[in-house]
């Protein structure tokens, strides 16, 4: 009996792709990981829901109240037909992002305080990433349900209803700025030593982040070096192009949308510097922080 033998090259040819297999393989137990990882983050926040019910009244006790005190303000004096109530809804949208985004790291910091961090590092996961990349889907997800909660009450106190295309914008832009964001909290609980300090930073960063930008009054209210810090400020780029979504029914990428002391930037432009700040973050974060879960 003659037995023909097969040569390695033509066994290549008509042989599976095995690296495919195995890439599927990876992906499906990656999202298996994902899965069990926000499903974790999701009791936490079931069993103790007072963080998330402390970030739903803070900007609605600012929309309500900073909002009344102003509501007689002469209609004019922020821009045309605009009243304050609604010129601050904006800025409180993108700051409950921000403050959502900005406790990202926490739970992640509590993780290594208990040691359960340690865990997750020496556990057979296909990546390593799957623990960032699921704090960051989650706090996605909470951000963007808060946003729609305050859009909600805003148009329960009289603001302006948006359509379905107004309501996207806002939403991708929430959500490169709780991407970015995020990614600066998480790597913050790799840096710093506890949630001690990690919580006083949070609370340093909230309210200088909210009074340097635009969300309580516009740039030609401030004084020039006011006016400097507000436009190095990333979060008034974000105010402003919800601001102008409210405003205007009709819009391009090429629309002006705000006018800093160096510039007109449009709208491509704002979404290209918020694109670049994630990329950014997730540089950092992959040099970093990713290199510490290697065991």
């Amino acid at each position: 009996m003659t037995v023909f033998s097969m040569s390695p090259q033509y066994k290549n040819i008509l042989s599976p792709r095995q690296h495919i297999l195995e890439t599927i393989s990876n992906l499906q137990f990656m999202i298996q990981e994902l899965q069990a990882l926000n499903f974790r983050l999701l009791l936490q926040i079931w069993r103790q829901p007072s963080p998330l019910i402390a970030g739903l009244l803070q900007p609605l006790l600012w929309l309500i109240l900073f909002g009344a005190l102003f509501q007689n303000a002469p209609v004019s004096l922020f821009s045309s037909n605009t009243k304050y109530g609604q010129f601050l809804s904006a800025g409180i949208i993108v700051f409950t992002a921000f403050t959502g985004s900005l406790n990202a790291g926490l739970s992640l910091m509590f993780d290594r305080e208990f040691g359960f961090l340690n865990r997750l590092i020496v556990a057979p996961l296909v990546s390593k990433e799957s623990i960032i990349f699921s704090s960051t889907i989650f706090i996605s997800i909470i951000s963007i349900g808060q946003v729609i909660l305050i859009i909600c009450a805003s148009i329960f106190l009289g603001h302006k209803v948006l359509n379905s295309q107004g309501l996207l914008l806002i939403a991708f832009i929430i959500l490169l700025i709780t991407l970015g964001v995020t990614m600066f909290s998480l790597n913050l609980a790799f840096i710093l030593p506890g949630h001690i300090e990690l919580l006083a930073f949070i609370l340093i960063t909230n309210l200088p982040f909210l009074f340097s930008s635009t969300a309580l009054a516009p740039l030609s209210f401030m004084p020039l070096w006011m006016q400097i810090l507000a436009s190095l400020n990333p979060l008034s780029y974000a105010i402003e192009t919800v601001r102008f979504i409210y405003e205007n029914n009709i819009y391009t990428l090429e629309s002006s949308i705000i006018e800093t002391i160096w510039g007109t930037l449009t709208l491509q432009e704002i979404i290209a510097l918020f694109i670049l700040i994630d990329i950014l973050g997730i540089l950092i974060i992959k040099k970093f922080v990713l290199s510490k879960l290697k065991y």
